[in-house]
């Protein structure tokens, strides 16, 4: 991996990801380049100097010379952050995704994650102490952020909730978000060695792909049999238990089911986690763990978060 040097004449350099490769090599005539992102992950718009004596031609002079990243093949690397073309120029604020914390079932833990159990032992049980089970407790505020892995249509309400909108306090949430701003489509990354996305029941969801990064791909519809009751609009009268601010447009609601791996051996958690945290739920557990992201991105505006999430296995 390198910078382009972008001081001088600009260089186009473009190459196709993992996926276009492969689908370039199955040779059936099938390939065909129909889509395609521009991204800014490199440029620091705020060294845009209006009061650069020079002149004008000299205020972005510093953003025009920034060094960009060479292409890249891995589409999981690159344009972290896409652009989007928005022919409207009366947008004073564009949406964000932000996590619903303001209610206790999507609220992530005291570890600034939320914490999937993978498997019975770490969960618990009526006669065993765990981090969501324990005698007499039971999806307390104890609990809170932690996420059964082992039998998620189990857990209650407890699941992530993906919130979007107008994240500003500058536009009143009654006003209703316009049509071609409100997310209808989610796109959902995760590392599929750990795990895969079901709906807030607990039933399996559709991975699209899984690339050679063992990253699986998820497309959500609003309405669709892949989307069951996980895309929804937020109603102007949940003024306390949204994170957003302004004028509401959809959630993304879902749960996480461990992988086979995780929940039967330490062979990750040996490779790739760590031994020895202690982790409070309804009770603490001495656990092995696994820190991960997932990452949601709305379908028409782009908008990028990254969800930490970490995968725990109960050491007792």
């Amino acid at each position: 991996m390198a910078f382009l040097d972008n001081s001088g004449d600009i260089i186009l350099d473009a190459v196709l990801t993992d996926s276009g490769r492969f689908r370039l090599a199955k040779g059936d005539g099938s390939f065909r380049i129909v889509k395609y992102a521009l991204g800014d992950d490199e440029i620091n718009y705020a060294l845009y100097d209006k009061t650069n004596s020079n002149g004008s031609a000299y205020y972005d002079l510093e953003i025009m010379q920034t060094p960009v990243l060479e292409a890249l093949t891995n589409d999981d690397s690159s344009m972290k952050y896409k652009l989007i073309s928005i022919p409207r120029t009366n947008l004073l604020y564009l949406p964000s995704i932000v996590p619903n914390e303001k209610e206790s079932a999507f609220a992530r833990h005291a570890s600034t994650t939320w914490v999937i159990a993978v498997d019975q032992n770490t969960v618990g049980t009526n006669a065993k102490a765990g981090l969501i089970i324990a005698p007499n407790i039971t999806n307390s505020t104890a609990t809170k952020g932690i996420l059964n892995g082992y039998n998620p249509g189990g857990n209650g309400n407890a699941s992530i909730r993906a919130d979007q909108g107008l994240n500003t306090n500058e536009i009143p949430v009654t006003f209703t978000l316009d049509a071609d701003l409100v997310e209808t489509q989610y796109i959902v990354e995760m590392d599929n060695r750990f795990g895969s996305i079901v709906d807030p029941a607990g039933s399996a969801t559709t991975k699209s792909f899984v690339d050679d990064d063992n990253i699986a791909t998820y497309y959500f519809s609003k309405g669709d049999g892949n989307g069951r009751g996980m895309i929804g609009d937020i109603g102007i009268d949940e003024t306390t238990n949204s994170s957003i601010k302004g004028p509401r447009g959809t959630f993304f609601n879902f749960k996480v089911l461990a992988s086979t791996d995780l929940r039967t051996s330490t062979f990750l958690f040996d490779q790739l986690g760590t031994s020895g945290l202690s982790v409070v739920g309804a009770s603490t557990v001495t656990c092995q763990f696994v820190d991960t992201i997932i990452s949601v991105m709305g379908a028409t505006t782009g908008y990028r978060m990254d969800i930490p999430v970490r995968f725990v296995r109960n050491q007792n």
